[in-house]
């Protein structure tokens, strides 16, 4: 069986696509996945599938929460693989000043790549810093200048709609639960 993370967009933000977790945990037992965890209101999900092609289970996965819970649904597919590289490729002291900083995790949806839009990721020179991994964008956001960085602007980007972004703590947290 291989080991996956679903990190579902847009659900559960401002009161819009609200869905429970336990609605969640049993669509995707539905779908026949098993081992299946959720992890925090945000849309995380862990489970585990004989399928080898993540395009196909990410296909089948939007297709059936699409269906099932009435929004449009979009999933980016992670193996635990790929999550251990995340985790492997921090940049230098990422997450260690949390008195001063926020720390971003960027997942980027196949089959685009984090190293070819990391230039379209907007910066404030002052406040904002971003690193391209292999799986995944790495941000950083002074806080005491947080209303100035332009992680906001990423928003208005077409490419916003292949990113999901989770802070730090949650993939980190996210990491450990796969691993466990």
């Amino acid at each position: 069986m291989n080991q996956y993370l679903a990190l579902l967009r847009g659900i559960n933000v401002g009161g819009n696509n609200i869905i429970k977790m336990a609605d969640l945990k049993a669509c995707f037992e539905k779908i026949g996945f098993t081992d299946v965890k959720t992890y925090i209101q945000s849309g995380n999900v862990i489970f585990k599938s004989n399928t080898k092609n993540l395009n196909q289970l990410t296909e089948t996965i939007e297709k059936t929460l699409s269906e099932q819970f009435n929004y449009s649904s979009v999933v980016v597919l992670i193996t635990h693989q790929q999550l251990n590289k995340v985790v492997e490729e921090i940049p230098a002291k990422f997450g260690t000043d949390k008195d001063n900083y926020r720390y971003d995790v960027l997942f980027i949806k196949a089959p685009l790549k984090a190293t070819e839009i990391i230039a379209d990721i907007p910066q404030h020179n002052e406040v904002d810093k971003a690193y391209s991994g292999t799986h995944a964008i790495y941000f950083t956001r002074l806080i005491e200048k947080t209303n100035r960085s332009y992680l906001s602007k990423l928003i208005q980007l077409p490419v916003y709609k292949n990113i999901t972004v989770r802070n730090w703590n949650t993939t980190s947290k996210l990491h450990q639960l796969m691993n466990s």
